[in-house]
């Protein structure tokens, strides 16, 4: 499970607010993210561009449960 962090302020949510990524999908080239804010209660659909611009890794777990 990958946890990113909030760049910015971006569709209501404030800087720093953590979110899980649910998941990741391509459709002829476009692709989609779907994220889930840490207390599991607002879920967002956003873009590569937008993923990429306001968004950033802060920790990968492997299968395992353990840092990667």
């Amino acid at each position: 499970m990958e946890l990113y962090t909030l760049k910015k302020q971006f569709k209501g949510y404030k800087r720093g607010t953590q979110f899980y990524l649910i998941a990741e999908s391509e459709f002829i080239g476009v692709k989609e993210f779907v994220l889930r804010t840490i207390d599991l209660k607002d879920s967002i659909s956003l873009t590569e561009s937008e993923f990429l611009t306001y968004f950033t890794l802060i920790k990968r777990r492997d299968g395992m449960g353990y840092d990667v």
